[in-house]
């Protein structure tokens, strides 16, 4: 069947009814540059369906049973799942030791009990939602009870890597030899995260356009989404940061990628200056409610930062 996957050919109307398939149905935006490589990997499940065209592909798509299941696969295909466990550490820090506590001692003060409520957005196969717990357990936080994180993707095939907890070598390239000897142990060539870790993520396939399955999660206070967004159009963009910015408490942050902004984008968020990054916030707390938490926020950072500080 490779053989028929080479010759098979995508006609302009074909790479046209795709493109659009894929903007309605996950917001993924291919322009004319990535023709050829939407043609060749789609040509692949062509093939292993025996199908025959493109044209017949399309159809199966929409309307075959199993179409459903199947567009999950070209998910897969067209989109890069790149990803490694601390990446962009400094933002991951940030998170962990300025974000967290600000927003633990504020529910504190009012009188919540309950967890930041973290949520890893466009988690590919795990390594960022687990890096987040495995630098929160490192800084002395408590998962489940200080935090809880909540991962998402579109991908089925993404999350049952993540539930697997199995990873290659290339997912370390950032990690540190303590950090991997401690929450990591050797399994048939691979290297299995601690189950101890990964039970503290609540795993959930979550399409982000899908605005009544996004709706089932719980108010965030922060939200985690780097390197996805650069996959949408501008439109799909708007309306994803929209879905983002009503999930979010006031004063609730987002991550970003450092290659992406909001610029053109909205207006919905400010930015937030932190010791050594810029996060987006969705602004609410007004400034006579802001101010006194720099104290406090400030003394709560330093709790959680001074064990490190002892162990230097």
């Amino acid at each position: 069947m490779l053989g028929d996957a080479d010759n098979l050919i995508m006609s302009n109307a074909e790479y046209r009814m795709f493109c659009e398939l894929l903007r309605t149905r996950c917001g993924l935006y291919f322009d004319d540059s990535m023709r050829f490589i939407v043609e060749k990997r789609l040509a692949r499940r062509v093939a292993k369906l025996e199908l025959g065209s493109f044209g017949a592909y399309h159809y199966y798509l929409r309307n075959g049973q199993g179409g459903d299941d199947e567009f999950a696969c070209v998910i897969d295909e067209l989109t890069t799942n790149e990803t490694y466990f601390f990446r962009e550490r400094r933002q991951l820090d940030a998170l962990i030791h300025e974000i967290i506590p600000e927003q633990l001692l504020r529910k504190r003060h009012a009188g919540i009990t309950t967890p930041v409520n973290i949520w890893s957005a466009g988690c590919s196969s795990g390594e960022e939602p687990l890096s987040i717990v495995m630098l929160g357990l490192e800084a002395n936080l408590r998962p489940g009870i200080d935090f809880r994180v909540y991962a998402s993707d579109i991908s089925s095939n993404m999350l049952q890597k993540c539930r697997a907890g199995l990873y290659r070598e290339a997912s370390f390239r950032e990690t540190e030899p303590i950090l991997r000897e401690k929450y990591f142990t050797k399994k048939d060539n691979l290297n299995k995260v601690s189950e101890s870790i990964r039970k503290e993520i609540d795993l959930i396939q979550i399409n982000l356009i899908d605005r009544s399955k996004v709706a089932l999660l719980r108010s965030m206070d922060s939200i985690v989404c780097r390197n996805v967004i650069i996959y949408f159009d501008l439109e799909t963009k708007k309306q994803v940061i929209g879905t983002f910015h009503d999930k979010l408490i006031p004063g609730g942050y987002l991550l970003l990628g450092h290659s992406e902004s909001l610029i053109n984008v909205t207006n919905q968020f400010e930015l937030a200056q932190l010791t050594d990054d810029l996060v987006y916030r969705r602004p609410g707390l007004g400034n006579e409610i802001a101010d006194p938490w720099q104290t406090l926020a400030k003394a709560a950072i330093d709790e959680v930062d001074e064990p490190r500080r002892k162990s230097r």
